[in-house]
């Protein structure tokens, strides 16, 4: 059974506040320049972290930085730039076929709808919420291990599954927050409420925050 979180709306919003106070404009931490870029740059960063994934792309679009100049490339030497990123042959082949479905289908272009964006290889919702979010500025929330992980210490969600954790998110967080409440939620996971000690002491939310193991 799915149950919404007990958390008040107005704790909800002072927490948002404070984050958006902290960050006024986050945006991702992978590097890129264009939609494109951005496409592949999460594709590949699927089980890696940002920073292996932005060692990679650094070199990657120097050569391959549109769908036809990364065909170009070819999967072989595509595969090479990518090596040392986790899963890198499956990412290597759906990077691959994703440009020739983009040059078909879209003229080239990184398609701005979530219906186009799941029909590329290698693209699935987590992906797609990014690109609409980043790119074409929508307000969606990309569930990722870190908002997962967030968004149940902090007691917006009872849920686990990311689909239903997406939900909860989209009907507790008002409207003025949710462009930037993907950024603001990955952020915090990744530096104040890590995975194994979270840094509850150093934690600008905590006396909002419902996890009953804080440690301040």
């Amino acid at each position: 059974m799915h149950v919404i979180s007990s958390m008040k709306q107005d704790s909800i919003r002072k927490i948002f506040t404070i984050l958006r106070k902290n960050n006024p404009q986050p945006t991702t931490e992978l590097q890129y320049n264009s939609a494109f870029e951005l496409l592949i740059a999460v594709i590949l960063s699927a089980q890696a972290t940002d920073i292996s994934v932005n060692n990679v792309t650094k070199e990657l679009f120097k050569v391959a930085n549109t769908p036809t100049k990364m065909l170009t490339l070819g999967i072989t030497k595509l595969k090479n730039y990518i090596k040392t990123i986790g899963l890198y042959n499956s990412k290597a082949s759906n990077i691959i076929a994703t440009s020739q479905k983009l040059l078909a289908d879209f003229a080239g272009q990184v398609p701005s709808t979530r219906a186009d964006l799941e029909s590329l290889p290698g693209v699935g919702r987590k992906t797609a919420n990014v690109l609409l979010n980043t790119a074409f500025g929508q307000p969606v929330i990309a569930v990722d291990t870190h908002i997962l992980r967030v968004s149940k210490r902090i007691g917006f969600t009872n849920e686990h599954m990311p689909r239903a954790v997406e939900e909860d998110l989209e009907r507790i967080i008002p409207i003025e927050f949710k462009q930037y409440a993907h950024h603001w939620l990955i952020l915090h996971g990744r530096y104040v409420c890590k995975a194994r000690r979270p840094l509850c002491a150093e934690c600008a939310i905590a006396s909002l925050c419902e996890y009953p193991d804080k440690k301040l």
